[in-house]
């Protein structure tokens, strides 16, 4: 039996859920990582999800992205049960063609939510980030670094009325301590808008005013031996396909 241990700094919410966890089973393959898990994300709320590796923060975040099957439990995203709000879903180099230039992949990446970026707002949003004067770069010439940040500089230019749920996956990582200000930042610029954000970091997210730890949903009996989890996913058969 598991209890709800998600905790916010609001007791009460004004505004529907933009997205309800009902009993979620985090499962790979035929083994489940955690099960029972429930939670609600509502306008206003930065959700900072923790846990211990191989409790299946990534998979779930796939799981809501619409990327991997549920196999139990309930999602409701603004009260209905399917995917009307096609959510943000925003990791590693998800979505990085290494053939076009810095400019066309963020431009394809806005493209996706109907976006159609000015070259003075390609330009703004990577100077955001750090990247000023890449927009006519191969992105197979990028860092690991900077190609994370290509990623990361669309949300410069996202709003809630492209999509109220933003699905984070360890977006601080390798980031300086003025990029990771300047994220947290946005992060709190786009819920006060409206919209709400689940997100995992193994860093502090001084932002966050909800927290969910998948330790507390592990399954009833202890699984002896050793299995692969997806904690650690590897994603990149999903690049170049215009997956978001």
């Amino acid at each position: 039996m598991h209890s709800n241990n998600s905790t916010s700094s609001q007791s009460s919410h004004s505004t529907p859920a933009i997205l309800s966890l009902q009993d979620i089973t985090i499962q790979r393959g035929d083994f489940p990582l955690c099960e029972g898990v429930t939670l609600t994300l509502s306008s206003g709320e930065i959700c900072h999800l923790v846990g211990a590796n191989g409790t299946g923060k990534t998979t779930l975040l796939m799981q809501l992205a619409g990327l991997l099957p549920l196999l139990e439990g309930e999602v409701f995203y603004q009260g209905q049960s399917t995917l009307p709000i096609a959510p943000l879903y925003v990791s590693h180099q998800l979505g990085i063609h290494p053939n076009l230039t810095v400019r066309q992949n963020l431009t394809f990446l806005l493209n996706l939510y109907g976006i159609k970026p000015s070259a003075e707002q390609i330009e703004t949003a990577l100077d955001w980030v750090d990247l000023s004067g890449f927009e006519n770069m191969g992105s197979n010439q990028l860092s690991a670094g900077q190609t994370r940040r290509v990623t990361l500089a669309r949300l410069y230019l996202m709003s809630v009325q492209q999509t109220p749920l933003w699905l984070l996956d360890e977006p601080l990582t390798a980031l300086d301590v003025n990029m990771v200000a300047r994220l947290q930042q946005r992060l709190q610029e786009f819920v006060n808008s409206g919209g709400a954000v689940l997100m995992t970091s193994h860093q502090t997210v001084e932002v966050a005013n909800k927290s969910l730890n998948l330790s507390d949903y592990l399954p009833t009996y202890s699984q002896e031996g050793d299995f692969d989890y997806l904690e650690d996913y590897d994603d990149s058969q999903f690049e170049n396909k215009g997956v978001r």
